[in-house]
């Protein structure tokens, strides 16, 4: 089952000609859009299925900057200034609250593990630190658990991935950005060596730039360019329940469980970085790049066959721009949640917090999460392709950097001063002898 996410209609007349179009609706694509219109840059956001329907209203909803890869601290550090306005700039509710993260743990090595982050996070000055066992306690009363510790981060948040991109469209719209749904793109139309166009399945749309911002299909999309994308799909399952008093405020997660609290009085649970991997075509072509991913996650990844392995077997790598593409053909992915992971969440956060075990579970939901080799993002022009922007890969990280992502989207494409050094998320990094190497701790 999809959850509800808060509709956003379409714009009824596909514009000729526009700056900049933006492939995909999602938190990326949606805050790519805003800040675009923001800067004075004429945009159509396309959409093939509707806002948010896929990855960016199936996460938790954490906003964290707390054991993010080193790499991307200065992005979730702006993420985090600009979610903190994002209600006011779109005058809109995103369900965006400063509540705490906290990562708790049950022994001393998991919490020298995550200690060494510290160092990583001390030059940014950031509000983490380690808790001692009974300041844990204090934390997250009504454990039935002894912590050796925790490490909280007061300032991370949480929102409402059912509201947030919507919202952010809507925004996005005020400032002049049209707003298109079930319009998919089905390719591109170049000039000169840079991009010129897109074709959509409702028409053209001249532009001069292009921002490829299409989560778990990215990949398809840059290959049917010609262009090498290393990225696989993993599906995340989560469930929410009906409102429950009593529970705790912060957000937080250990071994065997996770959780956030919703807007409503419900509650947003899984398990803390349990995943599962279809075996897919891609998966034997990016084999060599994600070998080091792979078994650092070894222990939490669940490889399987599906209806979308035999899905993706079949799904053609070029097509036509006159014909159907295969984003029409999927129009939103709804895969189903893993059930053995929610029922063991289920089966943890209850005996660890004997107030959940009244809880009642409203809602199952899966998304599938696009990951790349390094479990770090690609934002970045293509050289090869002027004109041409991808923003894709956030490895289950996209919500909470979504903003960040989307201002250094703008900052790219209109060339200004970037918010942040980019160097790290380069599209090159996949050709130019750059090893993946995945920051544990963010898997």
């Amino acid at each position: 089952m999809a959850p509800r996410v808060e509709p956003v209609s379409s714009d009824e007349t596909l514009p000729a000609r526009v700056d900049v179009v933006i492939i995909g609706g999602g938190i990326i694509g949606t805050s790519a859009a805003l800040y675009l219109a923001k800067k004075g840059v004429s945009v159509a956001l396309c959409e093939k299925g509707h806002i948010a329907g896929e990855q960016s209203s199936r996460n938790w909803g954490w906003c964290r900057k707390m054991k993010r890869d080193p790499r991307e601290i200065p992005l979730a550090i702006e993420s985090l200034r600009l979610w903190g306005e994002m209600n006011l700039e779109v005058q809109g509710e995103t369900g965006f609250r400063v509540c705490g993260i906290g990562y708790f743990f049950a022994d001393r090595a998991s919490m020298d593990a995550h200690e060494a982050w510290l160092d990583h996070a001390r030059p940014y000055q950031l509000d983490s630190r380690m808790l001692s066992s009974a300041e844990a306690a204090e934390l997250i009363p009504g454990s039935t658990k002894q912590w050796a510790g925790a490490m909280l981060t007061p300032s991370d948040g949480r929102a409402e991935p059912q509201k947030a991109a919507p919202a952010i469209a809507g925004g996005a719209r005020h400032h002049g950005a049209h707003v298109l749904t079930n319009c998919a793109v089905r390719g591109i139309e170049t000039s000169g060596g840079r991009v010129a166009a897109v074709v959509t399945e409702r028409g053209r749309i001249a532009c001069g730039s292009i921002v490829l911002a299409g989560g778990a299909w990215s990949s398809l999309f840059a290959g049917s360019l010609g262009l090498r994308l290393p990225q696989l799909k993993v599906r995340s399952s989560v469930m929410r329940t009906e409102p429950l008093e009593g529970g705790p405020d912060i957000s937080a997660a250990a071994n065997g469980w996770g959780f956030r609290k919703r807007m409503d009085g419900g509650y947003n649970i899984s398990q803390s970085g349990e995943s599962v991997a279809e075996i897919v075509p891609d998966m034997l072509r990016f084999a060599r790049e994600f070998m080091p991913a792979a078994r650092l996650k070894s222990q939490k990844l669940r490889y399987r066959v599906s209806a979308r392995s035999w899905q993706e077997f079949r799904t053609p790598r070029r097509w036509a721009l006159d014909e159907p593409s295969p984003f029409e053909a999927v129009r939103t992915l709804d895969p189903e949640p893993y059930q053995p992971i929610l029922d063991a969440a289920q089966k943890n956060i209850a005996e660890t917090f004997p107030v959940f075990a009244r809880a009642k579970i409203a809602e199952r939901w899966a998304g599938m999460i696009d990951v790349t080799p390094d479990v770090i993002p690609v934002i970045s022009p293509v050289d090869t392709l002027p004109g041409f922007f991808i923003a894709t890969g956030f490895s289950g990280h996209g919500f909470g950097v979504g903003p960040g992502a989307g201002r250094l989207v703008a900052d790219l494409v209109t060339g200004d001063g970037p918010v942040i050094d980019p160097a790290p998320f380069r599209f090159s990094r996949f050709t130019d002898g750059t090893k993946p190497e995945p920051y544990p701790l963010a898997l």
